[in-house]
C-alpha cells in the first residue's frame, strides 16, 4: 500500500464573509483574484494585499461574477492551512509572512526595537515552500 498525499488545505478552514473595497466605483477584487492574499481595507471590507500589508487570508470566492451587476461579497479563509503565491523576499519554513504586491506574500521584515503600536504585522507560520512560486501557511 502506498502512502496517500495529504491535502492540508481541507483541514478545518475558517471562512468569513466581507464586503469588497471599491476604488472609483469599481471592485478592487475580481474573479482573477480568487486564490490570492487579501488584507482588511476598512470596516468588514477587503482588498488585495500590497507590499508590507497585514495578511488577512486567502480569497476563496466572490458572490456574482465579473459579468454580473450588484453588490458582491468576498469569502476569505482567515484560519487553517492555505497555499499562497510568494514574492521576493521569499519566506522559508517557520517564517511568518506579510503581504506583497499583487495579492502575494513575502517573508516578514526584521523588527527594529519593539513591535509597532497595535502589534506585529507578521501573520501565520510557513509550513512548506515551493521554490519561488508559493508557500503553504498555517493562518494562526
Amino acid at each position: 500500500m502506498s502512502i496517500r498525499e495529504q491535502n492540508l488545505e481541507t483541514v478545518a478552514p475558517v471562512l468569513a464573509t466581507f464586503g469588497i473595497h471599491q476604488t472609483t466605483g469599481s471592485d478592487d477584487l475580481v474573479d482573477a483574484d480568487i486564490g490570492k492574499a487579501v488584507k482588511l481595507t476598512g470596516d468588514y471590507e477587503v482588498g488585495p494585499c500590497d507590499d508590507g500589508s497585514v495578511l488577512l487570508g486567502k480569497l476563496i470566492a466572490l458572490t456574482l461574477t465579473d459579468a454580473d451587476t450588484g453588490e458582491r461579497q468576498a469569502t476569505v479563509q482567515v484560519g487553517g492551512i492555505c497555499k499562497l503565491a510568494t514574492a521576493s523576499t521569499y519566506p522559508t519554513v517557520g517564517d511568518r509572512v506579510v503581504g506583497a504586491a499583487d495579492g502575494t506574500v513575502k517573508q516578514a521584515p526584521v523588527l527594529i526595537g519593539n513591535d509597532p503600536a497595535g502589534g506585529n504585522i507578521a501573520r501565520g507560520t510557513v509550513l512548506e515552500v515551493d521554490g519561488t512560486t508559493d508557500c503553504t501557511i498555517l493562518l494562526n
